[in-house]
């Protein structure tokens, strides 16, 4: 499919343009939705990137009513509400009227804040934090459209109705909702990839896989997610070693970037203890979140595996994941799955390894026990639950 230059389009959940070359769509795009004068969000170190700078110069020449270009690349991993007024700022001073988001999943959450609060009166950000209805605050008519371009397979954030911020003061990520700053359209290409650090194909497809598990293993009914999630970590399974050590294998960064939009599509199931204790740790150390969700992943299912043995049994059979031991426990076949995964990977086994000590222990397992993700967890965990979770993985103890 990739290798043949097939551009396929998509509308669930939201218009998707995905194929090698589908960059080049960007342009009709901006036609379709009326945007005539967008602000580029874009990661700092994709400035320069050849591909970036050619489709910048290109909708530049094509489209003569753009003013000059205006890039916003003022933030950082795990950006903050400092990052959403500066953006904010820059929006209203250039008088754009929409955003094109290229980058990982910072990009794409910090233009989502932006197309959000830039015409907003009177309302803070902290304002929208998706908690009951507090979304029916914004006016509709004030949030302006987005497009988006991921360049990782992780977030998913370009298939998302939410973004996370980092609020400094309380060091804790909150989760910003609104339906409205779901992207308008979606430009999936794997050609952008073929330059990301090993490191980075790592943790993003890390974090893609613990979006579709968290989602699979999530209570509830919610069949279409679970659908989805099983999927998408099939597709996971087959194509994140091969895009780890292929790093031009079209095909390969292709089916992640899928996989990718496919877990944050299926975690409207629902997401878990994985998540409940990387946002804090995460908002505490400024660790890369995929890397943090792939390290605890281990300790997590371990937590979990009393409550999930089914889903667990219908997962190692549709991997066709098989027992080294005899008697070995379907969780056991799981976990070992993911240690060897994560190996291969070169992702480490603890928290300590990162830099995570037991001085965190504290904040981060009250705030992971009260953290949005900690009430779909497969079973809810006391904070003290929590400190001996993430004791664990600070200490590998498994």
């Amino acid at each position: 499919m990739a290798t043949e230059r097939l551009i396929n389009t998509w509308n669930y959940p939201t218009t998707i343009i995905a194929g090698p070359g589908s960059r080049q769509h960007l342009m009709s795009c901006l036609d379709q939705l009326g945007i005539e004068n967008p602000l580029w969000v874009v990661d700092a170190q994709l400035r320069t990137m050849a591909e970036i700078q050619s489709l910048i110069e290109q909708l530049n020449s094509i489209k003569h009513t753009f003013s000059d270009v205006s890039i916003f690349d003022q933030f950082l991993g795990n950006p903050n509400e400092e990052h959403v007024a500066d953006g904010v700022k820059q929006f209203k001073a250039g008088r754009h009227d929409g955003v094109i988001a290229i980058g990982g999943g910072s990009a794409l959450d910090i233009a989502k804040a932006i197309a959000l609060m830039a015409d907003q009166q009177n309302l803070s950000l902290w304002q929208l934090e998706d908690v009951g209805d507090n979304w029916t605050l914004a006016d509709n008519s004030k949030i302006h459209p987005i497009v988006a371009i991921p360049t990782t397979a992780g977030t998913g954030s370009e298939v998302g109705r939410a973004t996370v911020i980092t609020n400094t003061e309380a060091k804790k990520k909150v989760i910003i909702f609104h339906p409205m700053i779901l992207p308008k359209r979606v430009i999936l290409d794997p050609e952008l990839l073929v330059y990301l650090p090993s490191k980075i194909t790592a943790a993003t497809g890390m974090d893609a896989l613990a979006h579709n598990l968290e989602a699979l293993c999530a209570p509830g009914y919610h069949p279409m997610a679970k659908g989805i999630a099983l999927e998408g970590i099939r597709l996971i399974h087959e194509n994140l070693i091969l895009s780890y050590q292929q790093p031009d294998n079209l095909e390969a960064r292709m089916h992640m970037l899928s996989a990718s939009m496919m877990g944050a599509t299926a975690f409207q199931a629902g997401l878990g203890a994985m998540h409940a204790l990387a946002h804090p740790l995460g908002a505490y150390y400024n660790i890369h979140h995929g890397l943090l969700n792939a390290i605890l992943m281990p300790y997590v299912l371990h937590t979990n595996a009393s409550c999930c043995e089914k889903i667990f049994h219908r997962l190692t059979t549709y991997l066709q994941l098989t027992s080294k031991q005899l008697n070995q426990s379907v969780s056991s076949v799981l976990i070992d799955w993911v240690l060897r995964l994560r190996e291969s990977l070169e992702i480490p086994h603890t928290l300590g390894e990162v830099g995570v000590d037991k001085q965190c222990l504290p904040f981060v397992s009250q705030a992971a026990s009260l953290d949005p993700s900690a009430a779909t967890n497969p079973q809810l965990l006391s904070v003290e639950d929590y400190r001996l979770l993430c004791s664990n993985a600070i200490k590998g103890i498994l």
